[in-house]
C-alpha cells in the first residue's frame, strides 16, 4: 500500500500498481502523473463518491478498484477509458449502471454488495465480458442481452430477488460456474 505524502513527493514516479487507503474524499490530482506507467489503481477503502471526468488520461489504465466507498453510481467516466478491463466496486452504495458507465473491453465486472435493481441492456454489448459479480444486491430480473456476452465464464447473482434467469443465459459456451442461490427455484 502505498501513502498520498508517497504520491504527492513524486516518490512513485514510474510506478504500474498504485493502491491509496487514506480516507480520501476527492481523487488525488497527482495520480495523472502517473499516467505513461499506471495499469492497476486501487483506491479501496476511501470516502469517494466520484472519479474525474478526465481520468481517461490514464491510458494505461486496466484494472480500477474502488470497493469499499459510497458511490451511488457507476461512473460513467469509465467508459471512456479505453483500455480499462477490470472493473471492481464492491460494497458501495450502488443503485444505478449508465450503459456510458461501460468500457468497451471489459472482462471483469465486480458490483458485489451494492443496491442495484437493474441492469441496463447495454450490458450484452460487453462482448469480451468473463467474469460478472452481482451478488448480495436487490436485482429482480436480469436483461435478456447478457446472452449476448458469448465469452462469459462465471457469473455470481446469488442473495438477489431473481424470479428468472434470461433464456439463452444457460446456454452460453463458455459458462462454467454459476453462483444463484434461488437457481432451483428459478429452474422449475
Amino acid at each position: 500500500m502505498h501513502t498520498l505524502e508517497q504520491l504527492q513527493s513524486g516518490e512513485l514516479a514510474g510506478i504500474q500498481r498504485l493502491q491509496l487507503r487514506c480516507g480520501l474524499s476527492e481523487f488525488p490530482r497527482e495520480i495523472f502523473e502517473l499516467a505513461d506507467s499506471l495499469e492497476i489503481l486501487d483506491l479501496s477503502g476511501n470516502q469517494l463518491v466520484a472519479l474525474p471526468n478526465d481520468l481517461p488520461r490514464l491510458h494505461k489504465l486496466r484494472v480500477i478498484f474502488c470497493s469499499d466507498n459510497p458511490f451511488t453510481e457507476l461512473p460513467e467516466v469509465l467508459g471512456k477509458c479505453t483500455q480499462l478491463s477490470m472493473v471492481g466496486f464492491k460494497a458501495n452504495r450502488i443503485a444505478h449502471v449508465s450503459p456510458k458507465a461501460l468500457p468497451p473491453q471489459l472482462r471483469w465486472l465486480i458490483l458485489t454488495d451494492n443496491m442495484l435493481a437493474t441492469l441496463p441492456a447495454a450490458i450484452g454489448q460487453c462482448t469480451h465480458m468473463q467474469k460478472l459479480m452481482l451478488a448480495g444486491n436487490q436485482l429482480h430480473t436480469l436483461p435478456p442481452e447478457l446472452a449476448n456476452c458469448t465469452h462469459l465464464e462465471l457469473l455470481r447473482i446469488s442473495a438477489n430477488q431473481l424470479t428468472e434467469l434470461p433464456d439463452g443465459l444457460l446456454q452460453l459456451p463458455r459458462l462454467t460456474w454459476l453462483a444463484c442461490t434461488e437457481l432451483e427455484a428459478l429452474m422449475a
